[in-house]
C-alpha cells in the first residue's frame, strides 16, 4: 500500500484528513497511519477509499499504474 497516493488522492479531492475520516466511518489516527505507511487498510476500508476517490481498486493498491488527470 502506498500511503503516499493515498495523501495525494485526498488532497487532489480537496479533503482534509478529519472529513476523510468521517466520510469512510474510521478515525482521523487510523486514516494518518494508513497514509504514513504504518497500517494498512482492510479490505472494506480499501472499497470506500476507491469509491470516494474514483481509483480503480489496482490503482489504489499499486498492482496497476495510476494515472494522474484520467
Amino acid at each position: 500500500m502506498n500511503g503516499d497516493l493515498l495523501r495525494l488522492l485526498r488532497k487532489q479531492k480537496g479533503m482534509t484528513m478529519e472529513e476523510t475520516a468521517k466520510t469512510v466511518g474510521i478515525s482521523r489516527q487510523a486514516l494518518s497511519n494508513y497514509e504514513r505507511g504504518v497500517r494498512e487498510p482492510s479490505l472494506k476500508i480499501l472499497i470506500t477509499l476507491s469509491n470516494l476517490y474514483q481509483v480503480s481498486l489496482d490503482e489504489l493498491v499499486g498492482k496497476k499504474e495510476f494515472r494522474f488527470g484520467k
